[in-house]
């Protein structure tokens, strides 16, 4: 049976959100939680942001949630790929895109290796250096030199590029039109790839360069800015609502013993593949905690998504913390917080 949240555990997280809104951490924020045999809830504090008047955040604001692409658009869809037989975890990543007439180091990385973070990839990525390049980007990174002895935890954002490079070859159809229809499926109609209309229901992110315009609708990365906002490693933008679907619909699956699809990819991914640091593994995407019985993962701009396959329970937090640069570190008591809560048996 699912592990309900207790009225001791949101009083601590409503009190730590509000706290690191005084403190400056964001302009504010929404926590969203539940279990397998409810409808989500939501806790919030703050604004959107000054850009946004009074507008205070809910379960269909829209943030970006930058590195949670990796787990909400490129690892589901390379669960479905291998399900249907159109990409081999242990076979190099070469092997699902045009093919290149050349020698290929990091093109010899696994699937496995991409999406756990071990394949020794160059782990700089600066897409901008590649500008005016005669040569397509799979081709590109494919031909780089290998930085590290491939087994080696160490976290790669050029390696989700690939794969979401991969995907859209394998499929003929451009990702953010495959992100599009998974989750129409999964019932996160508000989930999209940027950019989107600046709208006081839109979080705004960072001010990159003094007097210039925000970053608000437009992808945070750089990286993925440069490809057009659609990119395997970052670049989506979703709600509290929606991600609290998407970990419903996941522990779901799970729970009902799915053999195919996101409930066996999901139970496949908590196998730890590398130590990260003691306490933590990579799992295919995820970070394992608690003996793997808790996945999670974290995005650059203050996201964080938090799964209990075995207490049926999930957590989500949306913040657009990197609105204030630095500060975005003020919200790890947030992030350890919602770790401890969801790891409770």
């Amino acid at each position: 049976m699912p592990v309900p949240f207790t009225t001791d555990d949101t009083t601590r997280l409503q009190d730590t959100l509000e706290r690191i809104v005084a403190d400056g951490a964001a302009p504010g924020g929404v926590i969203a939680y539940g279990t397998t045999d409810g409808s989500p809830r939501f806790l919030s504090a703050g604004a959107v942001a000054p850009e946004c008047g009074n507008t205070a955040p809910d379960q269909a604001t829209m943030y970006d949630i930058a590195s949670l692409t990796k787990v909400v658009a490129t690892w589901p869809l390379i669960g479905q790929a291998l399900d249907a037989g159109l990409l081999d975890l242990d076979a190099p990543i070469r092997d699902f895109l045009p093919p290149v007439n050349s020698e290929t180091p990091s093109g010899e990385a696994t699937v496995r290796q991409l999406i756990a973070h071990t394949s020794g990839l160059r782990a700089s990525t600066r897409l901008d250096h590649y500008r005016g390049a005669d040569l397509p980007l799979h081709e590109l990174l494919c031909r780089e030199p290998l930085e590290d002895t491939p087994g080696r935890h160490r976290y790669i954002n050029r390696g989700y590029i690939l794969l979401g490079l991969a995907l859209a070859h394998i499929h003929h159809r451009p990702l953010d039109q495959l992100g599009k229809a998974l989750w129409k499926t999964l019932g996160m109609d508000a989930t999209v790839y940027g950019p989107v209309a600046r709208t006081p229901q839109v979080a705004p992110t960072e001010q990159l360069i003094p007097g210039a315009p925000r970053i608000w609708g437009a992808p945070h990365d750089d990286n993925a800015g440069l490809l057009g906002g659609v990119a395997g490693h970052a670049g989506v933008f979703s709600t509290p609502g929606d991600l609290a679907v998407y970990a419903h619909q996941l522990l779901a699956a799970h729970a009902d013993g799915d053999e195919r699809a996101l409930g066996a990819w999901l139970h496949a991914s908590l196998v730890p593949q590398a130590p990260i640091e003691p306490g933590l593994d990579r799992g295919l995407s995820w970070i394992l905690a608690a003996s793997a019985r808790v996945a999670y993962h974290h995005g650059f701009t203050g996201t964080s998504l938090y799964l209990a396959p075995e207490t049926g329970r999930y957590l989500a937090i949306c913040t657009n913390a990197v609105y204030g640069g630095n500060t975005r570190t003020k919200i790890a008591p947030l992030r350890a917080l919602a770790l401890k809560t969801i790891s409770a048996t």
